[in-house]
């Protein structure tokens, strides 16, 4: 597992071995234990060489293409195994069914005792700092406030940067009597199996153009603004064993992940296939998050601006695995492993075919 402390990695064909990634193409294993981070799952069973299927016919690993289809292709034709390959990741703690970003979400989502069908491969959750700088986590900018003011997420008030610790620590969380956690706490409770994928979400500030590639001088600027927090987030992932993906919206983030850290990194798609792509070209991101309407070949896609790019595809061939988010049904887990993905931010458990 790469730490904060370990040397810089070096960009593109140089760089040293990383044991998140290693030469085989299944990603599967780091010694005799199966990498949670970023692997690559197979996708297909008895589809080797197909990457994508969908509106614009089937994508080879070959390079050529074969019969043009005009429609995705029907999910019956998939079969039943077709969710099985794809990495769990818990979205919140599987926010659609725990209070999320909570202690009680983490155990409920990877505790040992969760029957392995259900039990995430990783955690994802989101990372901000209070007024004392200290990594709390925690989703919104506000501690209630949700939907304009119609959903208190919390029984507290107040801009999370703006409030003490103390305060943002003992806010409850959707009146289910858990609290919002310390990062360190919380993964005090995550098994070291099971991986984490941390949001870098704010580091204590307003203004941060997410989802936006940035001029060079600006970027220096805002790296800037985001580099302590980041040492603080990666400090404390430094203390536990588990394996690391850092994610964010914002491209300053992850110029500082890369700075301080050797943790694999993700840029966050919202609209922009060009500008996700650009960021993860330009800091070698082990993986990509596009939203379910950015991924091609599916009923959920042209939701937002593709560019013409088929990003699953796209991303394969330079080597990045494709996270989607937020996934709620298991239909949609069914067409995203269909077209390729490699994993889902999901919100809820049961969505590979695992039962109670």
């Amino acid at each position: 597992m790469t730490r904060s402390d370990d040397p810089a990695r070096s960009d593109g064909a140089d760089r040293p071995d990383d044991p998140t990634r290693p030469d085989d193409p299944a990603r599967s294993t780091t010694g005799d234990t199966e990498t949670t981070v970023s692997r690559r799952r197979a996708l297909l069973a008895g589809t080797a060489g197909i990457t994508t299927v969908g509106a614009v016919g089937l994508a080879y690993t070959d390079g050529g293409t074969r019969e043009e289809a005009t429609e995705p292709a029907p999910l019956e034709s998939f079969g039943p195994e077709t969710g099985s390959d794809l990495a769990l990741i818990a979205h919140r703690g599987f926010a659609g069914e725990n209070p999320e970003n909570t202690v009680a979400a983490v155990e409920a989502a990877a505790g040992r005792d969760v029957p392995d069908a259900r039990r995430a491969d990783l955690v994802e959750v989101d990372a901000v700092a209070t007024a004392d700088g200290d990594v709390v986590v925690f989703h919104d900018d506000r501690l209630a406030g949700r939907a304009g003011g119609a959903l208190g997420l919390t029984d507290a008030e107040g801009l999370v940067r703006e409030t003490d610790t103390e305060t943002v620590t003992s806010a409850e969380v959707l009146g289910s009597g858990e609290t919002v956690p310390l990062l360190r706490d919380l993964l005090d409770v995550l098994p070291a199996d099971v991986g984490v994928n941390v949001e870098l979400k704010n580091p204590g500030h307003g203004d941060l153009r997410p989802d936006e590639k940035l001029p060079e001088a600006e970027l220096t600027e805002r790296t800037a603004v985001w580099r302590p927090f980041v040492e603080r987030v990666c400090s404390v992932l430094d203390d536990h064993d588990n394996e690391v993906l850092l994610s964010s919206f914002y491209e300053a983030a992850l110029a500082a992940s890369r700075e301080v850290s050797s943790y694999p990194v993700a840029p966050i798609l919202s609209e922009s296939v060009e500008d996700g792509l650009a960021i993860a070209r330009a800091y070698d991101a082990e993986a990509i998050h596009p939203p379910i309407g950015l991924v091609g070949g599916t009923p959920f896609s042209g939701t937002a601006d593709d560019a013409g790019v088929d990003l699953v595809e796209t991303a394969h061939a330079e080597d990045r695995d494709v996270n989607v988010w937020t996934v709620e049904t298991w239909y949609q887990a069914r067409w995203l492993a269909a077209v390729g993905v490699d994993g889902i931010i999901a919100d809820y458990a049961g969505l590979l075919g695992g039962s109670s």
